[in-house]
C-alpha cells in the first residue's frame, strides 16, 4: 500500500471530499474548500441535502448487500473522508468478518483514514492510495485484501463524476467490473442536473475554473449505462434519496442531485 505524506496536499486547491466535509459540518477542510463550497451554496443552498442522503444510500446499500446478498467484502473507490457509519462500519457490525478495501486518490484521505477506519481483528480493513483512473493498479492491490473469485461489493458514489471524459469514465467502470466473480454487485451515485437544471450546471463550471477537483453532471440514461451487462435492481436509477427507503420514509422523501442504483453482476 502507498503511503503519501501530508506535505502533498495542497491546501490551496479546492478539493471535493473536504468541500463535502465542510457541507456536512467537518473539521478536515482548507480555507479554499470552504471558499468554494460557500460559492456553491450561494447558488444551491440545499446542496447538503445531497450528501447526507447519499450518506443515508450508502448504509442501506451495504445493509441489503450483507443480509440479503451474502457480499462479505467491498471494495470502496473514492471513499472521501471518514465520517460517521462508513462502509466497514456498516458491513462489519453485521458481521464482523467482512473485508473492505479504501481508494481515494486524495492524499488528505489517506492519512485520516488510516487513523480512523479501524476495523474489526476479525475482519480486515485497508487503504489505497490509487485513482480510479488506474483500475488495473487498483485491482493489483487490492487482491492483497481480496478474493476476487468471491463476490464483492464494488462501491462507486459520487466519484465517477469526477472523469470528465466519457470513454474514460465507462471504460473504468467496465475494467473493475470485469475482474468480479458472478453475484458481486455494484453501487454508484453521479451528480446530475434534473433536480436543479442550468445552477447545478454553472456551480459544476465554477467549481472547475476554480482549480477544483473537475466534476460533471450526467443524465439518468447516461448514468444508466454504467450498469450495462447487469442486472439493474428495482427501482432501477432514481435520486440516491429514492433508491429503497426506510418504511418511515416513504412519500417522504425529496429528490437530491445525486442518482444512482445498485446492479447484479454474472
Amino acid at each position: 500500500m502507498a503511503y503519501v505524506e501530508p506535505s502533498e496536499i495542497d491546501s490551496s486547491v479546492p478539493q471535493s471530499a473536504r468541500i463535502w466535509n465542510y457541507w456536512l459540518g467537518g473539521k478536515d477542510n482548507y480555507e479554499a474548500d470552504r471558499a468554494a463550497g460557500d460559492a456553491v451554496l450561494a447558488q444551491i443552498p440545499d446542496i447538503p441535502d445531497g450528501a447526507r442522503a447519499e450518506r443515508a444510500f450508502l448504509i442501506r446499500v451495504v445493509r441489503y448487500l450483507v443480509a440479503e446478498c451474502g457480499i462479505r467484502q467491498f471494495l470502496d473507490v473514492g471513499t472521501g473522508l471518514p465520517t460517521l457509519n462508513n462502509t466497514h462500519e456498516v458491513a462489519q457490525a453485521m458481521d464482523p468478518t467482512c473485508r473492505i478495501v479504501y481508494v481515494d486518490n486524495d492524499p488528505i484521505v489517506m492519512a485520516h483514514a488510516r487513523a480512523l477506519l479501524v476495523g474489526t481483528p476479525e475482519g480486515a480493513t485497508a487503504y489505497l492510495h490509487a485513482d480510479l483512473r488506474e483500475p488495473d493498479a487498483i485491482l493489483d492491490a487490492a487482491k492483497h485484501t481480496l478474493d476476487f473469485d468471491q463476490p464483492v461489493g464494488l462501491m462507486l458514489l459520487g466519484v465517477v463524476n469526477h472523469l470528465m471524459d466519457d470513454e474514460e469514465a465507462y471504460g473504468s467502470v467496465a475494467r473493475l467490473v470485469s475482474a468480479l466473480a458472478p453475484g458481486s454487485m455494484m453501487a454508484l451515485t453521479h451528480s446530475t442536473a434534473e433536480v436543479h437544471g442550468e445552477p447545478m450546471l454553472r456551480v459544476m463550471r465554477e467549481t472547475t475554473e476554480r482549480g477544483g477537483t473537475p466534476i460533471r453532471a450526467r443524465d439518468r440514461s447516461e448514468i444508466a449505462r454504467f450498469f450495462d451487462g447487469m442486472e439493474l435492481l428495482e427501482p432501477g436509477v432514481v435520486s440516491c434519496s429514492r433508491w429503497r427507503p426506510d418504511a418511515p420514509d416513504v412519500g417522504e422523501v425529496r429528490e437530491v442531485y445525486l442518482f444512482g442504483g445498485v446492479g447484479r453482476i454474472g
